[in-house]
């Protein structure tokens, strides 16, 4: 928690001019005679004020106050250094640097056991894994915060929490469940007097209602947030209002207004540095444009906020990026650029939703939800500890009076009964509320499988019979338009397969070598029908008959095996492929041969499909190696732990 000096300045510091005055306040105080602990404050203090002015003096003033911590042994001095450096690069949008620190500094802060600081660095970590869309990480650290401030009372900070956790489930799309969190959140902050937190709240329920398609409340609670903020000058929030205001004045078809609110928003966050904010302005005045027609407009604007994605690591925005530019280059009637970004949204978005994330949210909101249980489960422990206890003061008082002994050994056996028999019943409670979780997810899972095919197969298949039927309505010279529909209907076709792909491994909890090898070598005859003049030669040296994958870990190794071989049949011109399994003690390995021309590995630059076979193979812990050489052919080899699907 930042350290203020509060007992020096005692003035609540709002505007630029107060900040200056402050940090002038500052820089006299260093020049006179100050303790080792409070010229580190100072130090500190003036990072802190000059992350919203000055990037450079912040950190030449941070990496001061860490020197001197450093060289006096102040562990809390150190800690809040790393902080501070932590929110520079917040403020900057590069997240990922900014979660380092904040590790560097929770260490610290854990190692001197305080907590109140120690909830702070989980809530800065998990607004930094929000901004870059790991929602799993996000949601555990932000539980972990919400569970020390609850215990510490500290309403304002349970607040603000609350807040991020709705924010979540707001960008995993369950907007009633955003809103009531919100709803709650915005109560709590009106009775505290939280101005500036109802500005955050009054934004994120106009969100929710936005997307619940209430556009007049919507619009009622941006206008909230405004009114509080221009009052108090709050501009960061004011950036992200106008930006809103506009997104709903935008699709009220106001095209000027909405272009007055993108300027104001934009003029904002360019003076804040926010090169996140400024893709998420960019993105909305590049919808804008494309909608009155402005397309060369449109397109600067869109690539402007792929750009900044790009450079922020900031995942949502560069899915919605690429999501633009698909609608653009439909609108431009450009194919080959439609396919290509629809096939980068599809990759960013499967990466984003996958199961994985959505099972870890489950289990951590679960775990948070029986916190009040676990706690009456811990009560019952210790009574039953005292129980025993007393039965054996009991045992040993009746055997020193000598009397009685037989009397007390059968009232202590009875006792004794009396509490296994609980403690057989508590576990059994234990086990059926584990089997009640389990059920839940399972049924998760397949309720969101069965969407999947129901919704998106069932559309793919009607576009590919569209397209079917466009063909016999084209003109039958025109072979550049039966082209690019074959191409069209090629694609749709492939995404279905990877969709029942994605399918089969979702209805799943453990996938077993045998389905495994079973769905490889159906692959592998699906692949002969294209590739007549290709041999193919497979087998299996696995012995073992429980290996089990989980569900991603399996999806993962199978769509690196049909990169694979669909890059070996497109480019290598290879005559023969040998497809070897094998296993060791620890390791089961993977290896696809051919024996077409080869490339040299250092010269050649390895494009989108190899660098996503090297990603899903270090996302479940394995190793890939890749080995080519010219006119000799390619080896590729993929190594990874047997049984070991907790761990992924």
């Amino acid at each position: 928690m930042k350290l203020k000096l509060a007992t020096l300045f005692s003035i609540v510091f709002l505007s630029t001019s107060a900040q200056n005055n402050v940090i002038d306040s500052l820089k006299l105080l260093l020049k006179t005679p100050i303790s080792d602990s409070t010229k580190v404050k100072v130090l500190g203090d003036l990072s802190w004020y000059y992350s919203g002015i000055s990037t450079d003096s912040a950190f030449y003033f941070g990496n001061a106050a860490l020197d001197l911590s450093k060289k006096t042994k102040n562990l809390n001095g150190e800690a809040q250094a790393y902080n501070d450096f932590g929110i520079i690069h917040y403020k900057l949008s590069n997240f990922d640097t900014s979660i380092s620190f904040y590790k560097k500094a929770l260490l610290i802060r854990i190692k001197n056991k305080d907590s109140s600081g120690v909830g702070s660095l989980y809530n800065k970590m998990g607004i930094s894994y929000q901004r870059i869309f790991k929602m799993d990480s996000a949601i555990y650290f932000n539980t972990k915060a919400l569970e020390i401030f609850e215990k510490l009372k500290n309403i304002q900070y349970v607040a603000l929490i609350k807040n991020n956790i709705a924010n979540i489930y707001f960008n995993l799309k369950q907007y009633e469940k955003a809103l009531t969190e919100h709803l709650e959140v915005a109560e709590i902050r009106t009775r505290i007097n939280d101005e500036y937190g109802l500005v955050y709240s009054y934004t994120n329920i106009g969100n929710s209602y936005l997307y619940l398609k209430d556009t007049l409340q919507s619009l009622t609670y941006y206008k909230k947030g405004i009114e509080v903020s221009e009052k108090n000058n709050y501009e960061q929030e004011l950036s992200a209002l106008y930006n809103n205001y506009g997104g709903v004045l935008k699709d009220q078809k106001k095209y000027g207004e909405a272009l007055k609110m993108f300027d104001k928003s934009l003029k904002l966050r360019k003076k804040l540095n926010d090169s996140y904010g400024i893709s998420s302005v960019a993105l909305n005045m590049g919808d804008l444009y494309l909608q009155t027609g402005k397309i060369n407009n449109a397109e600067l604007k869109f690539r402007e906020a792929l750009y900044l994605a790009n450079k922020t690591n900031a995942n949502e925005l560069k899915m919605n990026s690429y999501k633009s530019l698909l609608y653009l280059f439909a609108h431009k009637n450009n194919s080959d650029s439609v396919i290509h970004y629809q096939k980068l949204y599809s990759v960013m978005q499967d990466s984003m939703f996958n199961s994985r994330v959505t099972k870890e949210i489950a289990e951590i909101q679960e775990k948070y939800d029986t916190a009040q249980r676990e706690k009456e489960i811990s009560q019952q422990k210790e009574q039953i500890l005292k129980s025993e206890l007393e039965i054996k003061n009991k045992n040993l008082y009746a055997l020193l009076l000598g009397s009685g002994l037989l009397v007390f050994s059968i009232i202590s056996f009875g006792l004794y009964k009396r509490q296994q028999h609980k403690k057989r019943e508590y576990l059994n409670q234990l086990q059926l509320k584990e089997a009640q979780t389990y059920s839940k997810l399972q049924d998760q899972r397949l309720r969101i499988s069965r969407d999947l095919h129901d919704n998106i197969g069932s559309q793919l298949t009607f576009i590919i019979s569209s397209i079917d039927n466009l063909k016999f309505l084209t003109d039958a010279t025109n072979e550049k338009l039966k082209n690019k529909l074959a191409e069209i209907n090629q694609f749709a076709s492939a995404t279905i397969g990877q969709l029942r792909d994605t399918i089969w491994a979702m209805n799943k909890n453990e996938i077993s070598y045998q389905d495994l090898q079973s769905r490889l070598l159906a692959f592998i005859e699906k692949v002969k029908t294209v590739a007549t003049t290709i041999q193919f030669h497979f087998t299996s040296n696995i012995q073992s008959s429980n290996i089990v994958f989980s569900s991603i870990k399996g999806i993962n190794i199978f769509r690196v095996f049909q990169e694979t071989l669909n890059n070996a049949i497109k480019y290598s011109e290879a005559t023969e492929i040998n497809i070897c399994i094998s296993e060791n003690s620890e390791h089961i390995e993977f290896e696809i041969a051919d024996n077409g021309k080869g490339f040299d590995i250092n010269t050649t630059e390895l494009g989108n499909g190899l660098e996503n076979m090297q990603h899903r193979i270090k996302e479940i812990g394995g190793e890939i190696i890749i080995s080519s050489t010219p006119a000799k052919g390619t080896l590729i080899k993929i190594s990874c732990f047997k049984n070991k699907t907790n761990a992924l």
